[in-house]
């Protein structure tokens, strides 16, 4: 069964980006260390990076992560999603237009103009295309940012809730959870490593 999963690393104190978050600073002041886990040689950030990459099956982000990660100073081959990690999945981005160019026109994008709710749809589709090809089951796997991940959970479309807690208080920036709604939420996993308590939630309905 195709789950819709929610992923994200946060600060202690609940923020998904530092301070001033910018198109040349997406992840704002100081926010780099919420992804210190995911360039870790511990073998538990690996285990973990490589697990949830692998369940992959189309990815979910927003416009303004979008243009951060297709811009100048976003991915390429070591630091595109699960980049060594497994083959790319499908990537639909939310947007009220698509981009005019694309710098990263070797993976695979979707542009959906009508709505979060039609973008994990669409999501949906392709990552049940990939689990028949696979002869596995393969997710929907929301990346962000964190407004895209927060609306995504208000409107009730996240089944599954992987948070990666950052040892790191930031002080401000974006929230993730900006006390819009309640969520009942079942513990599923808690691994500490070096850099991070991964942590997976299911979402009780």
């Amino acid at each position: 069964m195709t789950r819709i999963i929610a992923d994200i690393s946060i600060s202690l104190d609940g923020f998904v980006t530092g301070p001033d978050p910018g198109p040349d600073n997406g992840l704002g002041m100081g926010g780099e260390a919420l992804h210190k886990w995911a360039f870790s040689d511990d073998a538990g950030d690996r285990r973990i990076l490589g697990e949830g990459t692998a369940r992959s099956g189309a990815v979910v982000l927003g416009r303004r992560l979008f243009d951060q990660v297709d811009g100048p100073g976003g991915w390429d081959d070591t630091t595109g999603y699960g980049a060594g990690e497994v083959g790319k999945p499908a990537f639909v981005v939310v947007t009220s237009a698509p981009p005019e160019s694309v710098r990263t026109a070797d993976l695979d994008w979707t542009f959906v103009t009508t709505g979060l709710a039609d973008a994990v749809a669409a999501a949906r589709e392709r990552a049940e295309a990939a689990s028949a090809a696979a002869g596995t089951d393969l997710d929907v796997v929301l990346m962000g940012g964190g407004a895209t991940i927060g609306s995504a959970l208000e409107a009730g479309l996240v089944d599954v809730l992987a948070l990666h807690l950052a040892p790191v208080v930031l002080g401000s920036g974006t929230l993730l959870f900006t006390g819009g709604a309640r969520y009942s939420l079942v513990q599923r996993n808690a691994l500490a490593t070096s850099t991070a308590t991964h942590l997976t939630y299911d979402i009780a309905r």
